[in-house]
């Protein structure tokens, strides 16, 4: 009987071992399942990191042109302004002058097409 309760008691030593190997081995997993989800998150900040780093310097290439164009468009049209205001200053009077001329110098005919009717 002490054999039988000998060996029964070498099982339950076996069996509590085997759920410990079990037990660490389902610890480790969880510890390397952690640090894969540490090193993906890690792995995707990087990749995220470098895509904005590209985007913004194709975004600032864009965007630098974009403020060239900006200010060359700024100058042509304060140029335009310029030009237009000069002209305006400088034909103003006469053209005032030929206004108030056809308005005021009238001058009565007959219209061609009219017919006399006899």
């Amino acid at each position: 009987m002490t054999s039988q309760s000998q060996g029964i008691q070498q099982l339950l030593q076996a069996e509590k071992r085997a759920k410990d190997k079990l037990e660490e081995a389902k610890k480790r997993k969880g510890k390397r399942l952690k640090q894969a989800k540490e090193e993906a998150i890690a792995e995707i900040d990087h990749y995220r990191l470098q895509r904005e780093k590209e985007f913004r310097s194709k975004q600032t290439n864009v965007m630098g042109s974009q403020g060239n164009l900006s200010t060359k468009i700024d100058e042509q049209t304060a140029e335009t302004v310029r030009n237009l205001t000069s002209s305006y200053h400088k034909n103003m009077e006469s053209m005032m002058k030929k206004l108030l001329s056809t308005i005021c110098d009238i001058k009565p005919e007959i219209n061609p097409n009219f017919r006399h009717a006899v």
